[in-house]
């Protein structure tokens, strides 16, 4: 006769049975620490938004048609003149209505006179700066970032000195935003070539060429050299990112490759790109959204506090060259700037909106970048 098993001692000795004790009670605390962590940094983020939001969107929108503050969106920054009357009525306006106000009211006494620096008007300057310090940035970053990527992940194999190059670009990508300014400043602002007719004093070192000089004195503060700052600044991130891209892709997409004949380059543009471009789009936004808050190398390279010149101006009345050697305005310096008046209520509306259309423009961007990322997968199937 067989013998009969207990079931009750069938379990006890199942060894892959959890037993509850102080290990599980443990794990419980553990994964609970970990919740409530999560949570309070869910809270911290949408108080600090809805902060924002509520706070900077009376600065956007009107009560009347078309219910946006085109003026806001229309205007550069201005000087913001506050000042109160002797029968002590406050009033408040940028210094060019002001003066005009003033020339048409000359009888009345102003006292109480403040100025706000770049408190009033709007922010399209600082807009098309930013935009086109990105553009450029961009446009120098992803050509030479996505190239590097390729040459690590397909042409140069593994070894000490390839081990090394890739160990130098992640610690690069975590170098301060400081340090990167400096070197710009230092390199693009006072060290880059400039065709010139006459040398400048600063020049270290020039030689004639047709009619005039390649000398390098540097673009001084421009749209250039700050663009070419924010490329080398963001290198690192896109190099990191579009490598992993590349490497994803199947090894067999290019051993078929290879095996109907293709060259290395028909291959790597036919078979492994076109594959990787979802990444290489994640690598653009992460570039995109880190140059376009950095105020560092803006603010040594680029950046002017007062303009009353809008750049597509320039571009128009003095060329193209004029228009890369001039200095632009930028929203994370204009922000910057407003940050010195914390405490003034005169300057809130306009430090607050700023800091939504930002916040805004990043957020369009991210959004932008998910949805081409999802078509592009849909379309494209391993």
């Amino acid at each position: 006769m067989s013998e009969s098993i207990n079931p009750s001692a069938a379990q006890s000795d199942n060894p892959f049975k959890q037993k509850k004790g102080w290990l599980q009670r443990k794990e419980k605390i553990g994964i609970n620490l970990l919740r409530l962590a999560t949570y309070i940094i869910i809270a911290c983020a949408l108080f600090i938004f809805s902060d924002i939001f509520i706070k900077g969107m009376p600065t956007l929108v009107t009560s009347e048609v078309p219910y946006i503050n085109t003026e806001f969106f229309t205007e550069s920054p201005q000087i913001l003149t506050v000042w109160h009357d002797s029968a002590g009525n406050e009033y408040s306006m940028t210094q060019e209505k002001y003066d005009i106000w003033l020339t048409e009211n000359p009888t009345i006494e102003v006292t109480d006179i403040h100025n706000y620096t770049a408190s009033g008007g709007g922010i399209l300057g600082p807009l098309l700066g930013t935009a086109l310090l990105v553009t450029i940035c961009m446009a120098i970053a992803l050509f030479i970032g996505v190239s590097a990527a390729i040459y690590l992940s397909e042409y140069c194999g593994t070894g000490k000195l390839m081990s090394l190059i890739r160990l130098a670009i992640l610690n690069l990508a975590g170098v301060p935003s400081i340090v990167y300014a400096l070197f710009g400043w230092g390199v693009f602002c006072y060290m880059a070539p400039n065709y010139v007719t006459e040398i400048s004093d600063r020049s270290l070192f020039a030689f004639s060429i047709g009619g005039g000089y390649i000398s390098f004195e540097g673009w001084e503060q421009s749209l250039l050299a700050g663009g070419c700052t924010l490329a080398i600044m963001v290198l690192p991130v896109i190099i990191t990112a579009c490598e992993e891209s590349l490497r994803a892709v199947p090894k067999g997409f290019r051993e078929a490759a290879f095996a109907l004949g293709a060259t290395r380059w028909q291959t790597i543009r036919t078979a492994v790109l076109p594959y990787a471009l979802p990444g290489v789009l994640t690598a653009s936004v992460l570039g995109i959204t880190r140059v376009a808050g950095e105020t560092a190398p803006i603010m040594l390279t680029a950046a002017a506090s007062d303009k009353s010149k809008l750049p597509t101006a320039v571009l128009a009345d003095e060329g193209f060259w004029s228009f890369l050697t001039q200095s632009v305005q930028a929203l994370p310096f204009h922000i910057y700037t407003l940050a010195k008046f914390p405490d003034s209520e005169y300057v809130k509306p306009m430090q607050y909106g700023s800091i939504l259309v930002f916040l805004l423009v990043v957020m369009g961007f991210s959004l932008l970048s998910m949805v081409l990322r999802s078509r592009i997968r849909k379309r494209i199937k391993w």
